[in-house]
């Protein structure tokens, strides 16, 4: 009886390290909406426009299209900003999930919108909260159209695929992975208590992956905002804005930069929006 057991409990540990084996080696197929970008853009009413692209975050969508952001959208356009709002996955033709998205198409999409006659196509701004902040700094990091950044509750660090394997990259760039810091085995429970700050500060501890996956923010070819609650519950974003901070410091970067840190949590940057205002009024004029 005992052996039987014994048996029976290595069966079932072995389909469960074989299980585990599976999830974490998975790859998905890339989406057959791969390199599709929903983008609208709303148009003030001056010649010459600076433009502003709007990045949501982890949620998906296009969230610089709703109407709970309208009053933003509606005051940028009044103090002579365009605005572009994309949506990178879940939304119309996009990729369902946040996996391996195509920076190379977004590029390419924000550059078609600035042939606007009334752009003015020297003045490109990107801004996005969470994993949004996350993309624009991988943007504007690679390529010099973009002339400035606004990131709000942002990483310094590219962070895996929302999948249920979690192990591509969020982001392609000319057809390769952009290096990211892997989900470990132990990020598997505060996960699924959603306790997604835990999750994402544990695999921060990985010092080399940390390295490997660092954003090269030096690269920005123009003023850098970043703001961040202190008391964000989604992850360690003060503390991953000081070391955008350090790296730009250490670099030498020749633009201006600077990081609030504000009372709230994550979406303490929205709630503070006069910031943006501020930072775009003084480094970038419009007509």
């Amino acid at each position: 009886m005992r052996k039987k057991i014994r048996i029976t409990i290595l069966v079932i540990a072995s389909f469960l390290v074989f299980g585990l084996i599976a999830i974490f080696t998975y790859v998905p197929n890339l989406s057959n909406q791969h390199g599709m970008v929903d983008s609208k853009l709303y148009l003030g009413n001056s010649d010459k426009q600076p433009l502003i692209v709007a990045f949501g975050g982890g949620g998906g969508g296009n969230d610089w299209t709703r109407a709970y952001l309208k009053g933003k959208r509606d005051s940028l356009n009044q103090k002579g900003y365009a605005l572009l709002a994309i949506g990178y996955f879940k939304s119309n033709g996009t990729p369902k999930h946040l996996d391996r998205i195509s920076l190379n198409a977004i590029r390419d999409t924000i550059l078609s919108a600035a042939k606007h006659p009334k752009i003015d196509k020297s003045q490109i701004i990107l801004m996005g909260g969470s994993r949004g902040g996350e993309l624009v700094l991988n943007l504007a990091s690679r390529y010099s159209d973009f002339k400035g950044v606004i990131a709000m509750s942002t990483p310094n660090v590219s962070f895996p695929a929302i999948t249920w394997s979690a192990n591509t990259s969020s982001w392609m760039y000319n057809n390769k992975e952009v290096s990211y810091v892997p989900a470990s085995l132990k990020t598997i429970s505060p996960a699924l208590k959603g306790d997604l700050y835990t999750a994402h500060a544990m695999m921060l501890e990985n010092e080399e992956a940390v390295k490997n996956a660092e954003i090269p923010v030096e690269n920005i070819n123009g003023p850098v905002l970043i703001i961040s609650g202190k008391d964000d519950d989604q992850w360690p974003a003060p503390e991953m804005s000081a070391q955008i901070i350090k790296r730009l410091q250490e670099n030498n970067f020749g633009h201006y930069y600077s990081h609030i840190q504000l009372d709230g949590g994550h979406i303490a940057p929205l709630e503070h929006f006069n910031l943006v205002y501020d930072f775009l009024g003084q480094h970038f004029k419009n007509e």
